[in-house]
């Protein structure tokens, strides 16, 4: 998701820095379904983004994640820098 130096949540004017979606993505692994306040602790640890944004930012990549996994949308080919060869 932070492959991008910005991206957007499709459906409203929310924009997510890279930092944001590392600190996003890092808070989803401490923060799971069962947490109660899961959207609000979520939101206080990314900082700048309401409860309503970060919930819809995780619909918006579970969807993502179901057309990639489905075909729908193709895995990018990445191209290889320099600094990766051995």
């Amino acid at each position: 998701m932070a492959s991008s130096s910005m991206t957007s949540s499709r459906d409203c004017n929310s924009y997510w820095t890279p930092k944001q979606n590392n600190l996003f993505e890092k808070a989803l692994a401490v923060y799971d379904n069962d947490t109660p306040d899961r959207w609000q602790k979520v939101a206080a640890a990314v900082g700048g983004k309401s409860a309503e944004e970060v919930r819809r930012h995780y619909e918006i990549l579970v969807m993502d994640l179901m057309y990639i996994e489905s075909g729908q949308i193709p895995i990018p080919n990445y191209k290889s820098t320099g600094s990766n060869r051995r």
